[in-house]
């Protein structure tokens, strides 16, 4: 009933080493069967499988009698030998018989074999265990739709550190084509934060995926010009299957842009933080006897994170007059300063001028080396924040906040703060008007 594997090679011609080398190699087992359905073929992946050796296994007809049970060897040898005789291949499900006596479901793909004159001359079967071949459809299957269009950001990136794949929503996220992008270095898509990004796919490459997402903010060149954004990024470093040892086919980066979530989160943490200011600037200048100082407690709780320096000028007719300033150059609390008392010169469309024509806040930024001297500020000012102090209808001064040049201009929000502080330093002012101080 059988043959061994060297009648067989020998049956089949000098070239049945290169083919018996190449069926072992497959990945997939594999059995063929001649016209007649005896086993002419049986690789090591089969024997894997279903435990039969290709010694035991070549030569016999079919599969009846020990590698399926005899209920079921009538059809399955039935459904295997008629592909013979039909165009293209066939899927079937059967459970096999291993030579251990357990049973292990099989997916089968068989196509007719043709002779040298066109005449069916057999079958080949390749098949998988169900689960496994499953587990394959299911990876196949992620993989579409991740590059399809999820909901989140899939890139590809080469040991080069260049994008490969890039899915619809990274080439969104991006700001450009899906095939523009790929082979580009990533310094071309990012102008600020690249140094960060190539960081952490290196130590990928070098030391495998980071255990925590991690949190990057890039700025990118878009055509409406350069876009802040931040990505909360998940990486896997990926290698050959196939090699023997791991060969580094690149990294898969996952990302989804949280910016708008971080924002409001800082946004949050700032108003929280700048409310609790205001509560214990409010207990603290209760406390003072002088009207003047419980200003001045004011502006020194709101400096804190908020500017650099803070001055007070009062309204005393047409003119406004230097009262209180934090120290220039030097942190200190803010004070009455040497010049109290001395009329300031503002020039027409000084910014505290502006607040008081307005009666709200004004903000400014430096656009000349001279920006600050001129407006009599600390040269090291660039940014510059009036509000306009009102107490029972009346102006009663300007309140200016000032930051220097390595810090951000001052925003709405600021402004809203501002206007807050300026309130309550306002009644402080007024307060010490009515008192004769």
């Amino acid at each position: 009933m059988s043959a061994s594997r060297s009648e067989t090679a020998k049956a089949l011609g000098p070239g049945a080493d290169l083919l018996a080398a190449l069926l072992d190699g497959m990945d997939a087992a594999l059995c063929a069967f001649d016209a007649h359905g005896v086993i002419t073929h049986w690789n090591r992946e089969a024997e894997r499988i279903l435990g039969w050796s290709a010694e035991e296994a070549v030569g016999r007809s079919g599969f009846a009698g020990w590698a399926v049970r005899s209920a079921d060897a009538g059809d399955v040898h039935r459904r295997l030998m008629a592909v013979m005789d039909a165009p293209g291949r066939q899927v079937h499900e059967f459970a096999l018989v291993r030579k251990d006596g357990g049973r292990v479901l099989v997916r089968t793909q068989s196509a007719g074999v043709r002779g040298a004159d066109g005449a069916p001359a057999g079958v080949y079967c390749a098949f998988s265990e169900v689960h496994a071949q499953i587990d394959l459809e299911r990876s196949i299957a992620l993989s579409e739709a991740l590059f399809d269009d999820a909901s989140w950001g899939v890139v590809l990136v080469d040991v080069d550190l260049r994008p490969t794949v890039v899915n619809a929503h990274a080439a969104r996220a991006l700001g450009a084509s899906r095939t523009s992008l790929l082979g580009r270095p990533l310094g071309e898509l990012v102008v600020q934060g690249v140094e960060e990004l190539e960081g952490a796919l290196h130590h990928v490459l070098a030391e495998g995926a980071p255990r925590a997402l991690v949190e990057l903010w890039v700025t990118l060149r878009t055509p409406e010009g350069e876009l802040r954004r931040c990505w909360r990024s998940g990486f896997l470093r990926l290698a050959s299957p196939l090699a023997e040892e791991p060969v580094p086919l690149g990294i898969g980066w996952l990302f989804q842009d949280v910016t708008d979530a971080k924002l409001a989160e800082r946004e949050a943490d700032r108003l929280r933080f700048r409310t609790s200011q205001l509560h214990r600037a409010g207990n603290a200048a209760a406390e003072c006897e002088d009207p003047m100082e419980a200003a001045a407690v004011h502006l020194d709780f709101a400096l804190a994170g908020f500017a650099d320096h803070a001055l007070v000028d009062l309204a005393e007719g047409e003119r406004l007059v230097r009262a209180v300033a934090s120290p220039a150059g030097a942190p200190g609390p803010v004070a009455r300063p040497a010049g109290a008392g001395i009329p300031v010169r503002y020039a027409a469309g000084h910014p505290a001028l502006q607040a008081v024509d307005r009666l709200g806040s004004v903000r400014a930024s430096a656009s000349s080396e001279d920006w600050a001297v001129e407006r009599q500020w600390p040269r090291e000012a660039a940014h510059a924040l009036c509000a306009v102090l009102r107490s029972r209808g009346r102006t009663v001064g300007v309140v200016t906040f000032l930051r220097s040049g390595n810090r951000p201009a001052f925003e709405r929000p600021d402004a809203v703060y501002a206007e807050s502080v300026a309130a309550r330093v306002a009644a402080a002012v007024d307060l010490a008007g009515a008192a004769g101080g």
